[in-house]
């Protein structure tokens, strides 16, 4: 930018500044007497530093610091092509990104600016995730002595990166600083040469040769330290206005070379008034700067007539876009006083989550939500006023360490119930453990089936132990059912080895015939039983066999000369033998409680009947009524042989259960 403004602002014959040409030199050299005393009068020597105007000043120092920092090192300028970008406002995985992108750029000064502004964000977001992380880890801790440790790969990967950047910028200002010196050491003894150069004795033509080439090795000198440049650049100005009014030159030549100085400064001066309407205020200023080196390091003084009036042009046109870099910083101030109520607004809403009661992990995971798109809210509010910004991420972490710190109470009290169902558990999975190897599979499977249930009931228990006492209970309840399956397995071939006999002999026993001979045939029916029992249980989906067998014996039974309530006891007990033999326990207990519901319906049937009864006898026309009477004696008396059978029934389950 600024090589193609010195084309625009050179004259066709090259001249600027006090370069003085050949034709120049030769009149100078011709008049030097006669005009000696015109000249010192005149006061040819050109200004070092303009005349500044006081309200003015804001505006020029602005523009010389700028100029003295990027005199120091060039690639500062380049920062201005890189636009920085808002990096609040990114995630932490934006700015890893970001990073990686800036460091492979070549020229690593002129991204300076933007790592440090992406560090800045980083590390605000990252050591506030950190705390909440060390807040959870403090609530959770059992073991005082435990020391919080976190790593993130995030953090690494921005560390990597940004070692980079250290490592570029480390050589670059290492070779920076070693060419400052030797730069300063340059221009500081082109200055002591020019000094030298007022010497009567030496002839004029090779004076002003060795003049040229101080300013060609000037010119090619290199950078110097910016706290040095103004001094510098000062110093070595006066001695060259020095030498200009050493040489006594002609008054031609002299004010020929005013008026090419006066024809470049004018168009600056035009270039500037264009900038005042540029929109691009930043654009504008850092053209103003190039033009502010050009007017001050490359060209020289004007006549005294022009010398105020064109500088205060100038200095005036700075003003105004200096003015209206202001505005737009003052814009900006606005924008971020805007990020800043907005901020305060979710600190204060994050502040009333802190104090909202909620009884229930569900409730507290979406208090959670609530408080993390409240977060991710505040660092895309962009930047706050930089004289509060410590103030407002102070609040911000306050706030949210309150709301951690409310939440974190409700989960110790959790965490206390999950440390009691952990031993609830943990005693279970010993229970478990402890009848893993049991054989006795009609009691122990009962068991096993309500630890299970049990285990249902419980609560949850702390994450860390959670997976292990799972593994533990399932395995031993595994091992146990496992076990119980083989046996099973076992069992079912006896069974339908016991269902083909019995099918064989339901084939014998329906041909059996009577003797006729009530002991002979009752003891012969009680063997076929006894017969049959001793095949054993048949498997559970063909146990339709038993109704065959059954069904015979009742017909047997009805053959034979037996009592009611004989006959019904036997076949009862050929019932329960055949329960009893099964294991069926909860067949057999269902059969006890039907039996004394029986038994207390027939009281209850024998009270009423006993009641009607004493109605019946106690009438006057107790005569007519004695039938109905009889009748009722006659059901009191089958209500108590029902009973009886009923009982009998009962004392003989109590009994098996005896055994």
């Amino acid at each position: 930018m600024l090589e193609e403004k010195n084309d625009n602002l050179q004259e066709a014959d090259g001249k600027s500044g006090i370069e003085i040409s050949d034709s120049t030199q030769s009149n100078a050299i011709e008049n030097s007497d006669s005009e000696k005393a015109e000249a010192a009068v005149e006061n040819t020597a050109a200004e070092t530093v303009e005349t500044e105007q006081p309200d003015h000043q804001n505006a020029l120092d602005a523009i010389t610091n700028s100029n003295a920092e990027e005199s120091e090192d060039e690639t500062l300028k380049e920062r201005h092509d890189i636009p920085m970008k808002d990096y609040h406002t990114f995630s932490l995985d934006a700015l890893v990104d970001e990073l990686k992108k800036l460091i492979n750029i070549d020229k690593i000064m002129s991204v300076k600016d933007h790592i440090e502004e992406i560090k800045k964000s980083f590390l605000l977001q990252y050591n506030h995730f950190l705390d909440e992380k060390r807040d959870e880890f403090n609530a959770s801790k059992e073991d005082p002595n435990e020391e919080f440790e976190y790593h993130s790969p995030l953090k690494s990967k921005f560390d990597e990166y940004y070692n980079v950047f250290r490592e570029k910028r480390n050589a670059h200002f290492k070779h920076l600083q070693t060419n400052l010196k030797s730069n300063l050491e340059n221009r500081l003894a082109i200055v002591e040469e020019l000094k030298e150069l007022i010497n009567p004795q030496e002839n004029i033509k090779d004076t002003l040769k060795h003049f040229n080439d101080l300013r060609e090795r000037w010119k090619n000198a290199g950078a110097i330290p910016k706290d040095k440049y103004n001094h510098v650049w000062n110093n070595y100005h006066f001695h060259v206005e020095n030498f200009y009014d050493y040489l006594h030159l002609d008054r031609e030549a002299r004010d020929l070379d005013f008026k090419h100085n006066l024809d470049q400064k004018q168009k600056i001066i035009a270039r500037v008034e264009e900038l005042v309407n540029e929109t691009d205020v930043n654009k504008a200023f850092r053209e103003l700067q190039d033009l502010h080196r050009l007017w001050k390091e490359d060209i020289g003084p004007v006549s005294k007539e022009h010398r105020d009036s064109i500088w205060n042009k100038f200095s005036e046109l700075t003003k105004k876009i200096h003015d209206k870099r202001e505005v737009l910083f003052e814009s900006q101030r606005a924008n971020e006083q805007q990020n800043l109520e907005a901020k305060k607004e979710i600190i204060a809403k994050i502040e009333v989550l802190g104090t909202e009661k909620v009884n229930s992990h569900s409730q507290w995971l979406v208090q959670i939500q609530k408080v993390e798109a409240l977060r991710n809210d505040f660092f895309a509010a962009g930047k706050v006023p930089s004289e509060v910004n410590e103030e407002t991420w102070a609040a911000f972490k306050t706030a949210v360490r309150n709301f951690n710190a409310f939440k974190n109470s409700f989960y110790k009290d959790i965490k206390k119930d999950q440390n009691d169902n952990l031993n609830k558990k943990m005693a279970l999975v010993a229970k478990a453990k402890e009848l893993q190897e049991s054989t006795d599979f009609g009691s122990t499977t009962p068991v096993m089936k309500q630890i299970q249930e049990e285990w249902k009931q419980i609560g949850h228990v702390p994450k860390k132990y959670s997976d292990k006492i799972w593994k533990e209970f399932k395995d031993a309840c595994n091992h146990y059912f496992d076990k119980l399956k083989e046996h099973k397995s076992e069992e079912n071939a006896d069974e339908v080895a016991a269902f083909d006999n019995k099918k064989a002999y339901l084939e014998t026993l329906r041909a059996y015939q009577l003797t006729g001979d009530h002991k002979t045939d009752l003891d012969a029916i009680k063997q076929h039983i006894e017969i049959w029992k001793g095949y054993g249980k048949v498997p559970f989906s063909r146990r339709h066999i038993e109704g065959k067998f059954n069904k015979i014996l009742d017909a047997l039974f009805e053959k034979l000369s037996l009592s009611k309530k004989e006959s019904e006891m036997m076949r009862f007990t050929n019932r329960i033998d055949s329960l009893s033999d099964s294991n069926d326990t909860r067949k057999l207990d269902n059969e006890k409680i039907f039996i004394m519901r029986k038994i207390e319906e027939v009281q209850n049937e024998i009270f009423q009947l006993e009641n009607n009864i004493q109605f019946f006898t106690n009438t006057k026309n107790a005569k007519k009524e004695n039938s109905i009477v009889t009748e009722v004696r006659k059901n009191i008396a089958i209500h108590k042989e029902s009973l009886e059978v009923w009982k009998d029934k009962l004392k003989q389950l109590r009994n098996l259960g005896q055994e």
